[in-house]
């Protein structure tokens, strides 16, 4: 799975520091490692692991509505490729369990619509 981490680190055009960071992170966190290996055989979240109550499926769907707010600037795209996505799903997870209440506040109050 180590391998798998730095290429999709590589994938998402990170650094290969960033991967090795982020893998460092995942070991540490039993929950993760496991929402990782599940991801691995499955391709999708299991979804077992929560911080203030969200998933990474959570953690993914406001990634993608801020994503949304992108969508008119073209040259910001490539920036939200599913690699991206996928690995700063996992990375807000582990500063969520740092400073969850951060995070779960962020998550109530930005949903990524560009309402006046």
């Amino acid at each position: 799975m180590h391998r798998f981490v730095g290429a999709l680190a590589e994938q998402a055009g990170e650094e290969e520091a960033y991967g090795e960071r982020l893998w460092e992170g995942i070991c540490q966190s039993g929950g993760l490692l496991a929402e990782l290996a599940y991801y691995y055989d499955n391709g999708e979240f299991l979804c077992k692991y929560e911080v203030a109550g969200y998933t990474l499926a959570d953690i993914l769907v406001w990634q993608v509505d801020h994503f949304k707010l992108y969508m008119d600037r073209p040259e910001d795209m490539n920036r939200y490729r599913q690699p991206r996505l996928l690995l700063a799903s996992f990375d807000t997870m582990l500063q969520m369990e740092k400073n969850p209440e951060s995070y779960a506040e962020k998550m109530r109050c930005e949903t990524g619509q560009d309402i006046r």
